[in-house]
């Protein structure tokens, strides 16, 4: 199944000033600093991330946002302290567990995508229940990127298209991109209109590289834990003055430039 386009409706305003991103993805950053500066250990940044991410959650819907994706960790974070990366593992868990019942009663759907490789079997477990428990909602789209990296999604969608050329499901020349978006991991979705990065830094990680080509990114000083929905809604607004054009030139430009 081909993947939504993001791209705007025939006649629909270039200028994203008129419109809202209905698909946010955020790199949830800033945790072990957070602490540092506080004097704590990094498993309590960790789990002071956690409670950012419920308040983002709980407040997406109501800015008319559809799709939520969050970057909880990624394949590169293996290289972490084991310490570290015993806490990161149990942050799915915490927040499943204390929070799937009301995802599931306020109509959120989640989505776990990533590799299971490495993930222990409760991990895997919960995570499937979590998704099995908010099949059927439809009101929010909550997608958590967990051991999760953009080289390797893209890496596993050509590994499809090659298996079923293999198999002689597909022809080479078969292939488009809307084929390709497809065999994603976030499929079917459609790609981020906006992807915001807090704490400062200003790169993408290996976050959604396919995904990204027409996202508007936005970065914030400020560390996930003290992210709040008033932190969304300012990088909602610097989205709306953004002039979204999707590699065409905008009429008045034409004009302007003969």
């Amino acid at each position: 199944m081909a993947a939504l386009k993001n791209t705007p409706p025939a006649g629909a305003p270039a200028n994203a000033a008129e419109a809202r991103p209905l698909h946010v993805a955020i790199v949830m950053d800033g945790n072990g600093r957070w602490a540092k500066r506080r004097g704590l250990p990094r498993s309590l940044g960790h789990r002071a991330g956690v409670e950012a991410l419920k308040r983002i959650v709980e407040a997406a819907p109501q800015m008319n946002i559809r799709w939520l994706t969050v970057f909880g960790f990624s394949t590169e974070n293996w290289s972490r302290p084991a310490a570290e990366v015993a806490e990161l593992m149990a942050l799915p868990k915490r927040y499943f567990e204390t929070d799937l019942a009301r995802l599931e009663r306020e109509g959120v759907r989640v989505k776990v995508i990533g590799t299971d490789e490495g993930l222990s079997r409760d991990l895997v477990k919960i995570c499937r229940e979590a998704e099995t428990r908010t099949a059927k909602n439809d009101r929010f789209h909550l997608t958590v990127a967990f051991n999760y990296g953009g080289k390797a999604d893209i890496v596993a969608a050509a590994r499809k298209f090659a298996q079923a050329v293999a198999a002689g499901r597909a022809r080479p020349d078969d292939l488009t991109e809307d084929l390709f978006e497809g065999q994603l991991m976030t499929a079917p979705y459609p790609p981020p209109d906006l992807i915001v990065r807090p704490s400062g830094e200003q790169r993408l990680s290996n976050f959604l590289l396919w995904q990204a080509a027409y996202a508007e990114f936005i970065f914030q000083d400020v560390l996930w834990p003290d992210y709040s929905p008033a932190h969304l809604e300012a990088a909602i607004g610097e989205y709306q003055t953004r002039n979204r054009r999707y590699g065409a030139v905008a009429p008045d430009d034409a004009l302007a430039t003969g």
